[in-house]
């Protein structure tokens, strides 16, 4: 029974950040500093209320850098065992939806532009479905269908009894 529930697939798909917190804090910095620098002109010639449009720039900036980094907190973990498919979604704000499946009866369905390449995977058994790899650039979604492709293939023959 342990060769039936150990993992044929186990992916976890995070949203895609380029900026970590060590360059967002290069980034708020300059941009501070740059605030500062170019402020300080209009303060000496009595224009100041013109600094403090300069900080709501900067305020600004820091709020969508927050919720930028608040909506990278979501993720999807898929889980392909021989006994079942586990899809667990968790959004940016905490909220978990769980979509379990057994492999034998479910498919996955591609979603293709000749243009654009692999635009959506959907898993779908029994006629219900849920999207997979939303997250995912089309080059990387294609990469992640044939993994997942193959690892349903695995999981539909059973468990490698043979195996130590």
């Amino acid at each position: 029974m342990d060769a039936a529930r150990r993992p044929v697939f186990d992916a976890t798909i995070t949203p895609h950040r380029s900026l970590g917190q060590n360059g967002f804090r290069i980034v708020m910095t300059l941009v501070c500093l740059a605030s500062v620098i170019s402020s300080i002109p209009f303060v000496v010639l009595g224009a100041w209320p013109v600094a403090g449009f300069f900080g709501l720039d900067v305020l600004a900036l820091f709020v969508a850098f927050h919720v930028n980094f608040r909506h990278a907190r979501a993720f999807e973990r898929i889980i392909v065992t021989p006994l079942e498919i586990l899809l667990r979604k968790v959004s940016h704000h905490g909220r978990e939806a769980v979509w379990r499946s057994n492999p034998i009866w479910t498919r996955l369905e591609r979603q293709t532009d000749e243009d654009y390449g692999l635009l959506a995977l959907r898993l779908v058994s029994r006629g219900r479905s849920v999207a997979v790899g939303a997250a995912l650039s089309p080059l990387e979604r294609a990469g992640f269908a044939d993994a997942l492709g193959s690892a349903l293939a695995s999981a539909r023959r059973g468990p490698d009894y043979g195996a130590p």
